[in-house]
């Protein structure tokens, strides 16, 4: 397990989100967990991915902010180190972001970066 200093973090209303879709799709978040991820495509040549899951992998790093369970293999945890997913409802966008300090580049969709 990584350092809490080293871990992907969410903000409030980026929760709120997420256990609200899981509600919608009809998900316990008891059992279940926000997966997070990085896999190569995309404009700037790295996407992020999310999903809900809840079955652990061999190698799946395993963070708790405040109450949800986030995960994502040791792979994309070093792309995502200090990572803030974050959520937007506004007029210039609405959607999950995410905040990351690795990324050198990012494309004007927000959905792929490059280091």
């Amino acid at each position: 397990m990584v350092a809490m200093d080293n871990a992907i973090h969410i903000s409030d209303k980026a929760r709120e989100k997420v256990y609200e879709l899981m509600k919608e799709e009809g998900k316990d978040a008891a059992t279940y967990f926000l997966r997070v991820g990085v896999v190569g495509g995309g404009c700037s040549g790295l996407s992020y991915k999310m999903d809900f899951d809840n079955e652990l992998k061999a190698g799946d790093q395993v963070f708790d902010d405040n109450g949800l369970k986030i995960v994502t293999d040791i792979k994309s945890l070093l792309y995502l180190v200090n990572t803030v997913l974050e959520y937007s409802d506004g007029l210039n966008g609405k959607g999950f972001q995410f905040n990351n300090p690795n990324a050198s580049r990012t494309c004007a969709c927000g959905e792929s970066f490059a280091v």
